[in-house]
């Protein structure tokens, strides 16, 4: 068990595709002076746009068992298969040294092994589509993944669906605006400030 209160930290955790990143995002721009992005670590290869330091730090794999062999992660996961991805320590003590709430985008796997790491300092969020078919549709539109990749990612959302009473609060991302919203309001009685 690492304790590390009284830091906090906000968990937003989803099935890919039902909107997590567009919610951490949004709040991130909202507090950029209280809240501090955890950028997590994997061996993915990098998809065009994307900047190492910015969207994850790019570790071969051969880094990455390495660091894990080294105990430098809190949490990490095979994904997918042969796809890793996880959280080192240096993150968090550099988010906490510049005095930030960390905010993690992470897999529900992840974001219950970081629950169960950091305590009592974190509020876990659950965002969740309307239901099963536009979380589906919203996977097929991103064209990000082969198919085998896609099937790979339907089969992993429907069983990370069961997981939501395992957090705080569960965020139903229907209408957008309204997500978002809500996030805020959950996010400014954590932080204790105004919502505006």
């Amino acid at each position: 068990m690492i304790h590390l209160s009284p830091k906090k930290c906000i968990i937003i955790t989803a099935p890919s595709g039902a909107g997590k990143t567009t919610v951490v995002r949004h709040l991130l721009k909202k507090w950029p002076d209280k809240l501090g992005f955890s950028i997590s670590a994997t061996n993915r290869p990098r998809r065009s746009g994307e900047i190492d330091g910015r969207d994850y730090y790019f570790l071969t794999s051969e880094e990455f068992h390495k660091k894990v062999d080294t105990g430098d992660f809190v949490e990490y996961e095979e994904v997918y298969k042969n796809r890793f991805y996880g959280t080192l320590r240096s993150e968090l003590e550099r988010l906490w040294e510049e005095n930030k709430v960390i905010v993690f985008d992470i897999d529900v796997q992840g974001a219950l092994k970081i629950k169960k790491n950091l305590d009592a300092a974190c509020l876990t969020i659950f965002i969740k589509p309307p239901d099963e078919k536009v979380l589906i549709k919203r996977l097929k539109e991103r064209k990000t993944e082969s198919q085998e990749d896609l099937q790979s990612r339907i089969d992993k959302m429907r069983n990370e669906l069961s997981y939501e009473n395992c957090f705080d609060k569960i965020l139903v991302n229907d209408v957008l605006e309204e997500t978002l919203a809500n996030a805020e309001l959950l996010i400014s009685e954590f932080l204790g400030v105004n919502k505006e």
